[in-house]
């Protein structure tokens, strides 16, 4: 998905980092509380310095949801993060997205005339009333909209066991579940729930039909997106077989967007916030890979005293499009703000907003 941002001048681009530092503090000192910073977890340390709040997308949202006093949300996320918190927060506040090039790479993977052609092509040969549409919350707001519309959910990658269950029940025996964008945390919360690979069937959407026969559509109880994360599908077994022969008694984290390989040979499997909360649970002097971006992995290793935390991939994998949030983007929009112009705003139209909320209230309703 095309988003045009703006060449920043040469003001920031040249700006030395203590220069872009000094800026920042004294931007975000004359905004005061009309302004509050979210931070992703995978941000880079000089732009999470600045954060008044961290944590996962739809946490980060709701945290700037119950920021009531703040003008001016400023997201160091990306584009459907920054939607989401459009919609979960009051009219009078503004969502700002630090570069509008930050988008991500599996939620663009579904747009949505794929989706309602994957709909359409899926009720010619099934009861589409039996069908659930599951969205992962790395998906936009129109991909939102389009499950709260037909009687879907969102889901995250901590609560998708929660949601999948609750998919499962609503229709009976009958039920099927299309899943987008991520094939991977859709099979293994499926594997979880206790299916097997052969209720599960793969939808690439620049096929006919996915690329399935009408057999396999109907067969099926997942209908899984062929969709994936840049960075946790370069995880692999031959990682793990590596780690653990270097560090005997080392212990293996992996984010459920990894392949299902990977999460059968981890010793535990979990979101952003399950990774955290397990590298503090470790015993002391443990040694611990983590298969998830290589910010977060960084991070915890500074802050963790007593264990040594490594990534996975010795190669490492930033988010790329993460990433595009700096120093000098996060400087220029708040110093537009101090100027009195609002860049960078996130907007989602009205109607895709209210049946976004559903889908999310749905979620909160369920979990």
């Amino acid at each position: 998905m095309m988003r045009l941002q703006s060449p920043l001048s040469a003001t920031y681009v040249e700006a030395s980092p203590d220069e872009l530092e000094a800026r920042i503090s004294a931007a975000k000192a004359t905004l005061g509380k009309r302004l509050f910073i979210l931070g992703h977890h995978y941000q880079r340390e000089e732009v999470m310095k600045w954060a008044d709040a961290r944590g996962d997308s739809f946490g980060l949202s709701r945290i700037a949801a119950d920021q009531q006093e703040a003008e001016y949300i400023v997201f160091c996320g990306v584009h459907f993060m920054a939607e989401s918190a459009d919609i979960l927060t009051g009219d009078h506040q503004k969502v700002i997205l630090p570069d509008l090039n930050a988008g991500c790479s599996m939620a663009d993977m579904a747009d949505i005339e794929s989706v309602e052609e994957a709909w359409e092509a899926i009720a010619e040969v099934t009861d589409i009333a039996s069908v659930v549409p599951i969205t992962y919350m790395n998906s936009s707001a129109a991909l939102k909209a389009f499950v709260g519309r037909n009687g879907g959910a969102v889901c995250t990658s901590s609560n998708a066991k929660a949601i999948l269950t609750w998919a499962l029940e609503q229709h009976g025996d009958a039920t099927k579940v299309l899943f987008f964008p991520d094939q991977h945390l859709g099979r293994n919360t499926a594997f979880q729930l206790g299916f097997d690979a052969d209720s599960m069937q793969v939808w690439n959407p620049r096929l006919e039909l996915g690329g399935l026969d009408e057999a396999a559509v109907k067969s099926s109880k997942f209908l899984l997106w062929k969709g994936h994360c840049s960075v946790h599908q370069r995880f692999s077994t031959t990682h793990i077989d590596a780690f653990r022969a270097e560090h005997p008694g080392g212990i293996v984290i992996a984010h459920p967007e990894c392949s299902h390989e990977v999460c059968e040979m981890a010793d535990h499997v979990g979101s952003t916030d399950f990774i955290i909360k397990a590298v503090t649970a470790a015993p002391e002097g443990s040694v611990i890979a983590v298969a998830t971006e290589i910010h977060l992995v960084d991070r915890l290793a500074r802050e963790t005293e007593g264990k040594t935390i490594v990534s996975l991939d010795p190669l490492v994998c930033p988010c790329s499009t993460m990433f595009r949030i700096d120093a000098p983007h996060l400087c220029w929009v708040l110093e537009e703000l101090v100027a009195g112009n609002v860049v960078n705003q996130v907007t989602v139209d009205a109607d895709t907003a209210t049946w976004a909320k559903v889908a999310l209230e749905r979620m909160l309703a369920i979990v």
